[in-house]
């Protein structure tokens, strides 16, 4: 080879070396197309088993189908990338080779690389989506850091792994025409989507457990035995409607459009399955002659629960349970909480599953569980943590006859308390109200059904939490505001007022369930002064720390002249305008408070700061007219003292770790409690105490009640207020068995209210 030859044939080896070094990689670590580009939106889940909530396989929703990701040049960043997706904080680890066992489906990304800044998944390095040359032997998995995001909305959710392709959706219909009219439907032919229809399931062999597993799914907590002259009662209904339809009348009515179409049969369930996909069964081979010889079509009958066996006004009456939904804002949904030695305190959610879930729906006389939630997902509770490790069968009458273990402080935190979502009866309300004229499908103008028209709802005393049972009903979350004035919305297609005089406890299942008027009285009448709402998926909780307020409580008698700005804020008893300013004193109770949001929004006043007050005597602006209620009340419940607090300098005091302060008022900043964050007014505070000047040594209960007036959306009201037992000598005070007003049992509760008076000084 000559000199030039030499040159050239090395010139072409570093040319394809660069090209091998530069232009390959390239191919194989694409930039992710971005599915929020194609107006598709990502969804994540941790998978696999044995695993914690925080933990698992990773499993990605794209293009309509749940995929895994290659553990090929996987990466801690990678890991807290994910981890971020879906809720917590950050990562800890990663797993390689489907530690957490193989997934199904597609493998979406591989040789994933990531920053660890990255906001999606989507926007690292990769072969791009559906590239990959893995096995599902090398699904990836992370392990997350123990700690939500503030705010996060998204379910970490404990799934049932459910072949979609055998069973996509189950219904049961009426067997009669008229039946479907009436709901929920207890009673019908169990059918199963197939192809472009449905198929019925081959009764031969059938058992109650199946029928049980088939109500669970339906909403119901129990199955009943099926009439044995059912079918006669069809045939015989069906002759006298003399169908033109060709095949024995029994058939017909059986069938969907005429056809009997048999897809499965031979079932086997245990009946502790939360879906029939779990159980055993056999799907009809095509070309068979008799698919289903000397059998019927399954029919089921189900038990509805009390909430819903007697759809009408009055609330059923529920024998006292021992566990309870708090936080969720759907009928069947919410925080688990148990009571135990008449307290009610939540469950750590190690080992949180299923079947558990389902023991506490049924209990509560819902169906079985959809999903099981963890890492606080409906807001953590406040007090005890009663159950750990809890492993029921799904066969237990109650969550207290499952095995589960006693926890401590250390082992367990209020981060951890499981939720629930249940299966429900489906009873169409929401196809009987309305919104519109809004800018969004969260809000606008209420109409309610009326025989076959529309009309809308009169806006005097429109509240919030007639607004909650709205939204509610709509299937729209909570309502973040009630609005008595829509004149702002479109209003081409105003209806009449049909309703006025709406009052509603707030936890009606529609809105025709509460107070209002037999005939129409609006004084108000027209477009402008329509009921409307404004809904939203999240809401905030607020809670007083409880202990703290009885661990602060004292006397002050505080001179007059150093209360010039808290009469003028009126924060004292009507009897201080007859003083001798500015001579003599006022006798104060005073203590500390600490308001928490537990809920899954930040708490912002109604009010916007454009109509916010300034107070010039203590330099601040009120954002809310009330923000905190404070009475003394006799043990009768005869108030003798109160007081006010109105929410000047409503703020971040202060945050669990990894929570970032939002909200200070200095400079007229923004006001609000962000999640995670207290605001804590203390006890030297002016106007954070009771005026009890006039009132008399005895024995008392002092209450506290935070956003009295519902100004705010919340969650959950019902631990808005706070009681302590209260002892006051004429010198000084004492506060005992100070807690949330929905922490006890009624039992205990009543024994609270009914309580005769501290005799001794010596609290046990």
């Amino acid at each position: 080879m000559d000199t030039r030859s030499l040159v050239w044939w090395q010139w072409w080896n570093v040319a394809v070396v660069l090209y091998l070094w530069v232009w390959v990689p390239m191919c194989l670590s694409q930039a992710t197309p971005s599915p929020q580009q194609q107006g598709e939106k990502l969804k994540f889940r941790l998978a696999g088993y044995p695993r914690k909530h925080n933990e698992g396989r990773v499993e990605i929703f794209y293009k309509g189908e749940w995929g895994t990701i290659c553990d090929d040049d996987f990466t801690l960043e990678n890991a807290r990338v994910l981890c971020r997706q879906m809720g917590f904080v950050g990562a800890t680890g990663w797993r390689h080779s489907a530690k957490y066992g193989p997934g199904t489906g597609k493998i979406w990304l591989d040789n994933v690389q990531c920053s660890g800044t990255e906001k999606s998944i989507e926007f690292c390095q990769s072969r791009g989506w559906g590239n990959s040359d893995c096995t599902h032997d090398e699904d990836a998995g992370v392990i997350c850091k123990d700690e939500r995001l503030p705010g996060f909305i998204e379910s970490n959710i404990i799934e049932m792994q459910v072949d979609e392709n055998r069973l996509e959706e189950i219904r049961l219909r009426p067997l009669l025409d008229g039946t479907a009219k009436r709901l929920p439907i207890t009673e019908g032919i169990v059918e199963v989507k197939y192809k472009v229809g449905w198929a019925q399931i081959c009764d031969v062999g059938w058992t109650s457990k199946n029928s049980r597993v088939i109500c669970g799914m339906m909403g119901f907590p129990s199955e009943k035995k099926t009439k044995k002259n059912l079918y006669k009662q069809i045939k015989m209904r069906a002759t006298k409607t003399k169908p033109k339809v060709i095949g024995s009348s029994a058939t017909r009515m059986l069938g969907d459009r005429g056809q009997v179409n048999y897809r499965i049969h031979s079932v086997a369930c245990t009946g502790n399955e939360v879906h029939l996909s779990v159980c055993s069964m056999e799907f009809s081979k095509a070309n068979v002659s008799v698919p289903c010889q000397g059998g019927r079509p399954v029919v089921v009958s189900c038990v509805a629960g009390p909430q819903f066996s007697q759809i009408s006004g009055k609330k059923p009456k529920i024998k006292q349970v021992t566990v309870r939904l708090k936080g969720g804002w759907k009928v069947g949904e919410g925080r688990v909480e148990v009571l135990k030695n008449n307290e009610w305190g939540t469950v750590c959610d190690d080992r949180w599953n299923l079947q558990s879930a389902s023991v506490v729906c049924r209990e509560l006389g819902f169906g079985t569980a959809k999903e099981a939630l963890t890492g606080a997902r409906m807001g953590q509770g406040l007090g005890p943590i009663h159950m750990n490790e809890v492993l029921c069968s799904g066969q237990e009458k109650s969550l207290w006859n499952c095995p589960f273990k006693n926890i401590t402080s250390e082992n367990c935190h209020h981060l951890e308390d499981a939720s629930v979502k249940c299966n429900v009866p489906y009873i169409g309300f929401e196809k009987t109200v309305r919104i519109v004229g809004g800018r969004t499908d969260y809000e606008g103008r209420l109409e309610v059904k009326v025989g076959s028209g529309w009309g809308t709802i009169c806006s005097e005393g429109w509240t919030t939490r007639e607004a909650m049972v709205a939204c509610r009903q709509l299937g729209l979350g909570y309502s973040l505001h009630a609005i008595t004035e829509t004149w702002y919305w479109d209003s081409s297609n105003v209806t009449d007022v049909v309703m006025s005089g709406v009052k509603c406890a707030g936890d009606e299942m529609r809105i025709s369930d509460c107070q209002h008027h037999k005939s129409v009285s609006c004084k108000k009448a027209g477009t402008r002064f329509a009921a409307g709402v404004i809904c939203s998926e999240t809401a905030s909780d607020l809670i007083l720390h409880a202990p703290l307020v009885e661990q602060t409580v004292y006397i002050e008698d505080r001179p007059l002249h150093m209360l010039y700005c808290a009469a003028e804020e009126d924060c004292l008893s009507k009897s201080a305008a007859k003083a001798n300013w500015p001579y003599g004193h006022r006798r104060l109770l005073r203590f500390s408070s600490q308001i928490h949001n537990i809920g899954r929004a930040d708490f912002r006043p109604k009010a916007g700061r454009h109509s916010w007050v300034w107070h010039e005597c203590h330099r601040h602006y009120h954002s809310m007219d009330i923000f905190t209620h404070y009475d003394l009340l006799s043990i009768n419940g005869t108030k003798v003292a109160d007081g006010h607090k109105a929410s000047f300098c409503l703020e971040d005091t202060d945050c669990h770790e990894g929570i970032s302060k939002r909200y200070e008022c200095a400079n007229f900043g923004e006001q609000g409690i962000t999640v995670g964050c207290w605001d804590q007014y203390r006890h030297d505070i002016d106007c954070q105490w009771i005026d009890i000047t006039d009132v008399k040594p005895g024995n008392y209960i002092l209450q506290v009640v935070i956003n009295p007036n519902f100004e705010v959306a919340e969650s959950d009201f019902t631990n808005n207020a706070m009681k302590c037992n209260c002892k006051y000598d004429g010198h000084r005070v004492w506060l005992h068995k100070c807690h949330l007003g929905d922490s006890f049992s009624e039992e205990a509760e009543k024994k609270f209210e009914k309580y005769p008076g501290q005799l001794n000084n010596q609290i046990s």
